[in-house]
């Protein structure tokens, strides 16, 4: 399971993170008609995991017009994030999978591993302008399966309002350290300190990892020292009511919700409640989540690849790889970015949307910071170690088990998993 960012009222968020269900009959894909190759007539179909986008879209016609571009004709079809996956990997049984698949990023490498998409090389996708740290989420020894069409990531929102009453300079948070004191000034203050979300799914894994990444642990490890100082400060948080019991049961969107009450200092949340903030009435700011000791720490990244799925007909790659560079790069790609809520790949387009709209800076240092899931050449192994490490803190912050053993727990039941 994947996290889910929370619903916008402004601006739909465009990042659905997959979780795996059970399968579901889906309809045909892939080239219709005569074959597409370099610009030969033909239909192609696209699926992505936008359903909330029409045929009026900016997207649709984008898509459109980039099929148009590569010389053939291209269907869009958008599924809930859900059902994608699984859908696409029954489609590819079946010899009927899309010529383009865009997917989330953690399950690039899933499906790589059942021999459902080409590589980049394969089809003559251009990685060479995107961001070594985006591209990673999508390689699997060394080989990249799809182009990042963009990325979101984790930061800290906070409040103005409350840090002045406790007299805390947003500035001065730079560091594990000198975040606790910021908290413990807020509770003395009469006010509350940090909400995130520590729920037992992947969501909760995933507000965790810039935690766990920031004290330099690593995920093959997980009772390490740097680790076990991670989930030792989510603990110490609790225990001094710096943050709320509820953290063990919010989802993002839950946890942004009481910041929206104004009464936290600090929330734990993504690129994708920018437009939300700006019409909460809130005194807000936005800083990197600090690591252990000082600077931004690698929080993991969401957002999609788009890619190509293993065809019958391999001629048709060129045309697919012309409409993945059309979707991924130049204009192109500040459109898309844009229209999706995403900080984009390259740092061209990063600089372009800064210029448009300096809210998005910190953004942009952040993603520029983070770390693929997958990353490390981990692949289909992360799965399998999530759900132990969201267990161990589940654990841990409920009382059940101190941090050593919960970590060491996961740890054996990770390894075990992966072996």
């Amino acid at each position: 399971m994947l996290p889910s960012p929370a619903p916008r009222r402004g601006r739909t968020a465009a990042l659905l993170l997959a979780t795996a269900l059970s399968v579901s009959a889906c309809g045909g894909g892939g080239t219709t008609g005569e074959a597409a190759a370099g610009g030969a007539a033909g239909e192609f179909t696209l699926w992505d995991p936008y359903p909330q986008f029409d045929e009026t879209s900016e997207w649709t016609k984008l898509v459109e017009e980039c099929g148009t571009q590569a010389g053939v004709t291209l269907e869009r079809q958008g599924f809930d994030t859900s059902d994608l996956t699984n859908k696409a990997l029954l489609a590819a049984q079946q010899g009927g999978a899309p010529n383009i698949l865009v997917v989330d990023n953690p399950v690039v490498s899933t499906l790589a591993d059942a021999g459902v998409l080409t590589t980049a090389e394969e089809f003559g996708g251009d990685t060479s302008a995107i961001a070594e740290n985006l591209l990673a989420a999508g390689e699997v020894d060394g080989d990249a399966y799809g182009v990042p069409i963009g990325a979101n990531t984790l930061a800290l929102y906070y409040n103005e309002a409350v840090l002045d009453a406790a007299g805390v300079d947003p500035a001065s948070v730079t560091d594990w350290a000198s975040l606790t004191a910021a908290l413990e000034k807020v509770k003395a203050a009469g006010k509350k300190g940090i909400t995130f979300s520590a729920i037992g799914t992947e969501e909760g894994s995933f507000q965790f990892l810039p935690w766990f990444w920031g004290a330099g642990a690593d995920l093959q490890e997980l009772d390490s020292p740097e680790g076990l100082a991670a989930l030792s400060l989510w603990k110490d948080w609790l225990d001094k009511g710096y943050a709320p019991n509820s953290v063990l049961n919010n989802t993002q969107t839950t946890s942004w919700q009481e910041f929206e009450t104004g009464e936290y200092a600090f929330a734990e949340n993504g690129t994708w409640q920018l437009g939300n903030v700006k019409e909460s009435g809130i005194d807000w700011g936005v800083m990197p989540i600090p690591a252990r000791d000082g600077g931004p720490a690698p929080a993991p990244t969401g957002g999609e690849f788009v890619s190509v799925p293993v065809q019958e007909d391999t001629s048709t790659y060129e045309a697919a790889g012309k409409i993945v560079d059309c979707l991924t790069s130049g204009e192109n790609s500040l459109t898309t970015t844009t229209t999706l809520s995403y900080v984009a790949p390259t740092e061209e387009v990063q600089a372009k949307q800064v210029e448009a709209d300096p809210d998005l800076e910190v953004w942009v240092e952040a993603v520029q910071a983070a770390k693929g899931r997958t990353s490390d050449n981990l692949g289909t192994k992360y799965p399998r170690i999530s759900e132990p490490m969201w267990g161990a803190f589940q654990k841990a912050l409920s009382g059940a088990a101190d941090p050593a053993a919960a970590l060491a727990e996961a740890q054996d039941a990770a390894a075990a998993a992966t072996s």
